[in-house]
């Protein structure tokens, strides 16, 4: 099934998900997001993440405040990590193209009404436009975990080494990393997945500090991925 299909097929299971947050007890108030660190992208909604192309830095940052703002507003729904279970759609399948963009941008900024009844909030007007992309682009660089878990003993390996300590060849555990992140992929196509492969990688500066943070950070997603 086509990727934005399999997404479609599974909105009118948001009334589940929201049903089941109420159930639990759980808030279904919207929080804001610190996005002073993205450069301004004007007024006007685009239709294209403008993230995508403004840089690793850019980027990088895009994905950090991203996941907050995720974690914050929408994980209740669809899922830690954006694994929804099947109650709501699995973003992580949206196309990072624009006809994805424009799709989950329609969503983001009207919400979704289901026989008259709000299923998901309108976020446009509260959470802003560069929340907005911030969010797509935590999402559509989710790693394929299938992907991560064949690599686990490879990666346990160099955490290990790492986590160690004493003398670490840090350009060759780099190398390791690296080499394992390009064989990560993203499940909406985006070139580059934020794996803990890739992550681990670019916290590497060889240093001792670096070292343990790297180790770190394949320990707590190893543990996720299990």
């Amino acid at each position: 099934m086509p990727r934005t299909t399999r997404i479609l097929a599974s909105l009118g299971a948001i009334a589940a998900a929201a049903t089941i947050a109420q159930a639990a007890g759980l808030p279904l108030d919207i929080q804001a997001v610190n996005t002073d660190a993205l450069p301004d992208i004007g007024e006007e909604w685009l239709t294209e993440n403008p993230y995508r192309e403004q840089g690793e830095e850019v980027w990088a940052k895009a994905i950090e405040i991203g996941a907050s703002g995720y974690n914050q507003n929408c994980a209740r729904c669809h899922g830690l990590g954006a694994v929804s279970g099947g109650l709501a759609p699995d973003l992580r399948f949206l196309e990072a193209e624009e006809y994805g963009d424009e799709w989950y941008m329609e969503r983001f900024r009207h919400g979704f009404t289901q026989n008259g009844v709000t299923r998901m909030p309108a976020f446009g007007d509260l959470l802003g436009q560069k929340a907005a992309w911030a969010i797509r682009t935590y999402l559509e660089t989710r790693p394929d975990e299938d992907a991560v878990s064949a690599k686990s003993a490879e990666l346990k390996a160099l955490r290990d080494t790492l986590a160690a300590g004493g003398e670490v060849d840090a350009e060759a555990v780099k190398a390791e990393l690296s080499g394992i992140a390009e064989e990560i992929e993203t499940l909406s196509g985006a070139p580059v997945a934020d794996s803990i492969a890739y992550r681990a990688a670019a916290q590497i500066d060889g240093t001792p500090a670096s070292f343990n943070k790297a180790a770190e950070t394949l320990t707590v997603g190893l543990s996720a991925a299990q």
